[in-house]
């Protein structure tokens, strides 16, 4: 109690927080959810991972002094992340100027975008972006980026009024043991237009940034497959407000026990381009860990100079295989960045056991031992890049 009896407004807060929680979980047992054991048991290990991302990220409220949060890592993960990249957010005030360092290291590309919110908030623009190789920045380089202030240099980006955060997504192609991409920032100029949050800003965005990641991303993926016939690509997925490299084509699977499902497709034309696949409630990735994303780097291109990827529950022994996990249905995600033309896989549904005859002659043989070597190779990069 304060010293006149009254409760004090930050246990209100807390308070306030706590039931807030405790409501979206009763949100978990709708049946727009997973109704299963094992669906609520994920489906609540997804809460606590949005709470713990979004608690971290309300924490980091201070513009004048800000520090890099990370976000959809192996843990905090929402919104159909790329395993290829690492993801890092400050807050910054369109008050203030900024400098921005780094090193490199192993890291290929890096795209640094200047937001007023995130993609499940109401105003969730990105206003101003930069990608490092436009800007002559390589692997291995030493890099300095302003934010705000007056200027016109290459490595500038102005802080429009509606400017919130700073986000960074690093670039990982060839998947190596090496040392990822160091950024710091710090405030070099101005002072913050925004007033100092209290305990209760806090708590009240961390809670609202939650409940929103949980129903969006379960209410997008259930619009998104609604549209389309599973086991088959559907028209260019627009991302409003989002980079304007990017573009995407979906792919909703639907796959028996004995069922798996071909892709095939001419080599894409950008510079940059993946197949990964996600869970459909929460629109978050497969253990990256294991071979569940194929990146241009990655992918095995048949003797017929096309692509062929499988998506199967087993190995089938071939090369771009797409591992499920077991998943009966999931989203396979085809990302297509500094490209023009976005390609359309032709998928063929197949049984596991005809795999092979369904790919071109001289397609060849994974063993067990080669496929183990990749995913402990997977493990090095990833045991690196998400190091703490």
């Amino acid at each position: 109690m304060t010293s006149d009896g009254a409760r004090p407004a930050q246990a209100d807060a807390w308070a306030a927080f706590t039931a807030g929680l405790a409501g979206i979980g009763d949100v978990l047992l709708g049946d727009e959810f997973p109704t299963t054991d094992p669906g609520r048991d994920e489906a609540f290990r997804h809460l606590a991972q949005q709470t713990l991302c979004w608690l971290s990220w309300a924490l980091h409220d201070d513009a004048a002094s800000p520090w890099f949060q990370h976000q959809n890592d192996h843990i905090t993960q929402w919104g159909g992340p790329n395993a290829d990249n690492t993801y890092r957010h400050a807050r910054v005030d369109p008050g203030c100027e900024y400098r921005i360092r780094g090193r490199m290291h192993s890291c290929e590309d890096f795209v640094v975008a200047i937001r007023s919110g995130f993609r499940h908030e109401d105003a969730p623009a990105t206003l101003v972006e930069l990608t490092a190789s436009d800007i002559g920045i390589r692997e291995g380089d030493d890099f300095e980026l302003v934010l705000g202030g007056t200027g016109s240099e290459p490595n500038r980006l102005a802080l429009p009024d509606a400017a919130i955060m700073c986000s960074i997504r690093e670039y990982y192609f060839d998947w190596r043991p090496e040392e990822p991409a160091l950024f710091t920032i710090e405030r070099t100029a101005g002072a913050p237009r925004r007033p100092t949050r209290t305990f209760g800003d806090i708590v009240a965005e961390a809670l609202d940034l939650t409940q929103r990641s949980i129903v969006f991303w379960n209410e997008y993926m259930a619009v998104r497959r609604a549209r389309q016939d599973d086991n088959t690509f559907g028209q260019k997925i627009d991302v409003p407000r989002g980079l304007q490299l990017q573009q995407f084509g979906f792919n909703f699977y639907d796959l028996a026990p004995d069922e798996a499902l071909v892709l095939d497709f001419d080599v894409p034309d950008a510079r940059y381009w993946s197949l990964q696949l996600y869970k459909m409630a929460w629109f978050t990735p497969y253990d990256i860990g294991r071979t569940t994303s194929l990146n241009h780097a990655q992918t095995a291109v048949g003797p017929d100079e096309r692509i062929q990827v499988v998506v199967a529950h087993d190995d089938p022994g071939v090369p771009n295989w797409l591992d499920t996990q077991g998943r009966r249905e999931g989203l396979v995600n085809l990302r297509h960045f500094w490209g023009e033309v976005l390609p359309t896989p032709t998928p063929t549904v197949v049984k596991a056991a005809g795999v092979r005859s369904a790919l071109p002659a001289g397609t060849p043989e994974v063993t067990p031992e080669a496929r183990a070597a990749t995913v402990r190779s997977r493990r090095d990069h990833l045991a690196w890049r998400f190091r703490t």
